[in-house]
């Protein structure tokens, strides 16, 4: 036993050396405790959390987007513009619908902030009759794992049905909750009528959607209460398919004829009228999105979504098969293999050189800190809100290099005095005393140095804050190891005891320890005292060298990028034609980029680098990517693929913008340069977003600049004329005419199983396919006379635009570019803000240039990286200065 009177043996540390038993306990806790909360943590593949943002959705069927600018997204703005906790105002008006994202400021409560903004978007009275309730909801991320494209060569409604009992079947499997089709179109039953038919029984279609919506019905009755019970009354005629349909009275008179649906309309089952296509290897397909939800894990939901498809493909229709074309869980057992494979390199290396430079015994249980602080971590991490997914392990990965000097640092010294010829209580007491202040200093340092990764805002702050939770928590649980359990097993290990083979090692290991110590007091000890003896020389080059090393990075020669681009695993070229291209365009576009893409795959190993290629057409831009092999396996880069996919698919004509990516879905993909531009002048806006992007073609590095600027749609206003009225039209009974021919009629919307289907009534395609129809559009007045619509009404032609989006109360542009060495992208937007911003504001007043959302949110996590590190530097220089000053003092 020590002498407890001695200074030396009282503490923590001593304390636990004589209670060793207090040691394997708290290390038992570590271990056990760790591997059983290991296996209650949250599992996913990308950090879930909210997007600090408020979305406000209002669909508006047939608007277009300045319509619904004007309808929806400028009364959104207004309203909400005065609330406490907004940071930013962002609208997107596109056709159909109107979209208003709400930015919230740090620190305000989000719940309260989504309950006012409902009030007051509840209070707007403006909005169009034909608007649809508004829908008010917080942004978040999806957990989406995988995605199941079904595919084959057949008719719209065998895919349709096949993919809807493929989910039915899949959800019956415990392990999966949630799934949702892609690339669908909703269920319609469709009613044609042409104009003859209509004037024929003097009928509008709005007359028949009337005539429908009244006859189908389903209407509680009330409650009749007879000797026998309760008995509920419900008035109720449901029809749900076209043949039912067909037999809706229309028309009826006094003898009892009757006019039914079916006999003056085309009525059908079908989909929605849409230009939006999905292909996976050329054949039409459907998507089934996959996602995780609760305690399900990545690894789990995609094996049963494996096991499940394995029984479901035997009752699969013949022409119809299905693959993976994504699974995301594949990069959560990637990072998790290196995480393991990294550990176990890093306990072989430790234990080993450790073995060999001081003690088998004692590198046993030092590189034991490795186990158990990763280990013991998991105790706290889930109720400091991390979980398991691909950051947190990479932040695992990064602690892996460091977690294990505290307990190396304490073992050496315990060794050193066990060397001396101290009984190994007090060499353990005594070194590990010693190494106290600077092995705390060091876990604190480290943890101040990831501290500035906890202080970036935005996304990007949410993304990488668990890295600093995690490394600090492994630093607190390795700091406790080293200097409370490690020195207890080490004052209780014996390495002159043990079996012939350890002896033996031991002989060997300390033969080559007495060659490491002649060459640390022999060489290093002269050369370090030499530079202590010349402290202010040696503290004068590690400036220069400091400085040399600032001033050439400054210089531009090496490139400066907040995140690296990294090679995905898929191919993506996206080309967008002029809006109102016809479908045909966009097939022919699809085709081209897919002969060239399978040319490419049967030029470089076909199956070894392909796994097939998915095409969505949505209406003027066509989308192809191409899957390819792991990394090991492919012959070829991604970049090279998609580079001789490039080459391969030539000049296409006719297309506005087209976009090669290799790095799609990382976390530095996506346009180098984002620049957005506001302005209360639309012409003058568009003028210099194209301004701006000659300017950004003038740079040879720089490809693929977009304006952000595309001319719309072909569009004709309407406007009601002086005969009209008099003959009793209002802009309102117009539009409804107008609006009824061309749009539809949308007679009622009810459910059908899961899926919504709308009765939508219309007139034949060849009655509106043509401008001539526009002309000759015969509308009735309010007197029940026919006037063609050119008569009443002038009729101007014009352009609209295709998607209007606005920024704080202004209209703006994104002008984007790529970068082709994207080191580069800070000297090129640095030489932009000195001549070219100043230019385009002098010529264009008013004019707003900011960066926008990703490219924004890049720099001020840059920024706040900086500052942080600053900040760190003063703290740990503050916290060293003392220590520090002792050791340089002659």
């Amino acid at each position: 036993m020590t002498n407890v009177s001695d200074p030396e043996n009282r503490g923590m540390i001593a304390w636990m050396v004589n209670n060793r038993v207090t040691a394997n306990i708290l290390m038992f806790v570590f271990i056990v405790g760790g591997l059983l909360f290991s296996t209650k943590i949250k599992q996913e593949v990308f950090p879930s959390f909210d997007l600090d943002m408020i979305q406000v959705v209002v669909p508006y069927p047939g608007a277009s987007p300045e319509e619904v600018e004007q309808g929806i997204v400028l009364a959104i703005e207004e309203q909400v513009r005065a609330l406490d906790g907004i940071k930013e105002i962002n609208g997107i008006c596109r056709e159909n619908v109107g979209q208003v994202e709400i930015e919230i400021d740090e620190g305000v409560d989000q719940q309260l902030l989504l309950q006012e903004v409902k009030q007051e978007v509840d209070r707007i009275r403006t909005f169009p009759d034909d608007a649809e309730d508004p829908v008010v909801t917080i942004a978040s991320r999806r957990r989406q794992v995988l995605q199941v494209q079904i595919y084959g060569d057949v008719s719209d409604w065998v895919l349709r049905d096949t993919v809807e009992q493929t989910r039915e079947a899949l959800l019956l499997d415990p392990g999966i909750s949630q799934i949702e089709l892609e690339g669908v179109r909703d269920y319609e039953v469709i009613v044609e009528i042409s104009e003859a038919r209509l004037r024929e029984f003097g009928l509008t279609l709005r007359d028949v959607s009337g005539a429908i919506d009244n006859d189908v019905i389903e209407i509680p009755g009330g409650v009749l209460e007879s000797d026998a019970g309760e008995i509920l009354l419900r008035v109720r005629k449901r029809i749900d398919w076209a043949r039912d349909f067909t037999q809706i009275p229309i028309v009826t008179n006094d003898s009892g004829a009757m006019v039914r649906l079916g006999d003056i309309a085309e009525v059908r089952d079908g989909f929605e009228d849409s230009n939006s296509r999905a292909y996976f290897n050329g054949q039409p397909a459907i998507g089934l999105n996959v996602f995780r939800i609760g305690e399900q894990t990545p690894i789990g939901v995609s094996d049963a979504v494996k096991s499940a498809m394995a029984r479901i493909e035997a009752a699969l229709p013949t022409g119809i098969d299905w693959e993976i074309s994504s699974d995301r869980s594949d990069y959560f057992r990637q990072r998790m293999e290196l995480l393991f494979r990294n550990a176990f390199l890093g306990l072989l290396l430790v234990l080993a050189l450790l073995g060999i430079f001081l003690d088998i015994k004692l590198a046993f249980w030092v590189t034991m800190g490795i186990p158990i602080s990763f280990l013991g971590a998991f105790l706290f991490l889930p109720s400091l809100g991390a979980s398991m997914n691909i950051v947190s392990m990479f932040a695992f990965i990064i602690a892996l290099g460091i977690v294990v000097d505290d307990a190396i640092v304490a073992g050496e010294n315990i060794f050193e005095y066990r060397q001396q010829g101290m009984n190994p209580i007090q060499a353990a007491i005594k070194g590990a005393q010693d190494v106290l202040l600077p092995i705390t200093f060091a876990i604190i340092t480290n943890c101040i140095a990831f501290m500035p990764l906890g202080m970036v805002p935005g996304i990007s702050g949410k993304i990488w804050s668990v890295i600093p939770i995690v490394v600090m928590t492994v630093f607190i649980i390795s700091w406790v190891e080293s200097l409370l359990i490690l020195p207890s097993h080490l004052a209780h290990t014996d390495s002159s005891k043990g079996t012939v083979i350890t002896k033996k090692i031991h002989v060997w290991q300390q033969g080559i320890a007495l060659r490491i110590r002649h060459f640390i007091y022999n060489i290093y000890q002269p050369i370090l005292k030499f530079m202590l003896r010349w402290r202010y020389v040696t503290l004068a080059c590690g400036f220069v060298v400091l400085y040399s090393v600032y001033a050439y990075v400054s210089s531009g020669r090496i490139g400066f990028i907040y995140m690296p681009r990294t090679e995905s695993d898929r191919s993506v070229v996206t080309m967008t034609l002029p809006l109102g291209a016809p479908v045909s365009a966009a097939e022919e576009v699809r085709r081209i980029l897919e002969e060239a893409t399978v040319a490419v795959t049967k030029e470089n190993g076909g199956d070894q680098i392909s796994l097939g290629y998915f095409t969505r057409i949505d209406e003027n831009e066509v989308r192809v990517d191409t899957y390819l092999t792991d990394p090991a396996i492919r012959p070829m880069s991604t970049a090279a693929y998609t580079k001789a996919w490039r080459k391969a698919a030539g000049e296409i004509p006719g297309i506005q913008n087209s976009r090669f990516e290799s790095d799609r879905g990382g976390p530095g993909s996506g346009a180098a340069i984002s620049i957005s531009l506001s302005h209360s002048n639309i012409a003058a806006l568009e003028q210099a977003s194209q301004s701006l992007q000659r300017s950004l073609e003038g740079f040879s590095e720089v490809s693929d600049a977009d304006s952000g600027y595309v001319p719309g749609k072909i569009q004709y206003d309407i406007r009601l004329n002086d005969t009209g009225r008099v003959l009793g039209f209002n802009g309102r009974s117009l539009a409804t005419q107008v609006r009824d021919a061309f749009q539809g009629a949308e007679a009622l919307r009810q459910q059908r199983g899961r899926n919504e289907v709308t009765v939508r009534l219309r007139r034949p395609e060849s009655e509106r396919a043509s401008d001539w129809d526009i002309q000759q559009l015969l509308v009735r007045s309010p007197q029940g006379t026919e006037v063609p619509l050119n008569e009443i009404a002038t009729i101007e032609k014009g352009r609209a635009y295709t998607s209007i989006s606005r920024k704080n109360g202004r209209r703006t542009l994104t002008v984007s570019a790529d970068v082709e060495h994207i080191g580069k992208t800070e000297s090129i937007l640095a030489q932009l803000e000195r001549e070219v911003f100043p230019e385009l504001q002098a010529n264009y007043l008013g004019l707003s240039i900011n960066y926008d959302g990703r490219q924004a949110d890049r720099r001020e996590s840059m920024n706040a990286l900086v500052n942080g590190l600053f900040m760190a530097l003063g703290c740990i220089y503050v916290l060293l200065a003392i220590p520090l000053r002792s050791y340089i003092q002659p």
